[in-house]
């Protein structure tokens, strides 16, 4: 449970960061890129910006760090605000305004679920709404907690 939590605060604040580093002008950091990144490549990128930015570095770490704290005193706190911060992506990314995410709008606005679109769209209708996205991401995090992670 606590492992969750502080892979939902990391990604929260990974979210937040790729687009400051972008704007930093690291190179190749764009949210598209650097999502479909390999883990150790992204980390080695993060050290060299750290590098570069000693300050800003301990700034973001302070942050995350602040975050893991608060989401260690009020898990359910934690949880909810990651939810709300996930239905207002979806929303931003449904374009059309319809409820529900056609592969195209995802490909937009959220690469990482385009490009496990099939296996989110459990009904195989071509779109995924909310409830299965909120299923599939349950799904996920039952796997992690039998895997242990």
């Amino acid at each position: 449970m606590n492992r969750l939590l502080i892979a939902v605060a990391v990604a929260a604040l990974a979210t937040q960061a790729v687009p400051t580093l972008a704007s930093e002008g690291v190179p190749g950091a764009t949210v598209r890129s650097e999502s479909s990144m390999a883990p150790a490549d992204r980390k080695a990128r993060f050290e060299q910006w750290c590098k570069d930015n000693p300050e800003k570095c301990r700034e973001m770490k302070a942050k995350a760090q602040q975050r893991r704290e608060q989401c260690k005193a009020d898990p359910e706190k934690c949880r909810a605000e990651a939810q709300a911060r996930g239905r207002e992506r979806f929303k931003k990314a449904d374009t059309n305004g319809d409820g529900r995410l056609s592969r195209e709008e995802a490909q937009k606005s959220m690469p990482q679920l385009a490009r496990d679109f099939d296996r989110i769209d459990a009904n195989k209708d071509g779109m995924v709404t909310p409830e299965e996205l909120e299923a599939a991401l349950k799904a996920r995090a039952g796997t992690r907690k039998d895997k242990g992670v």
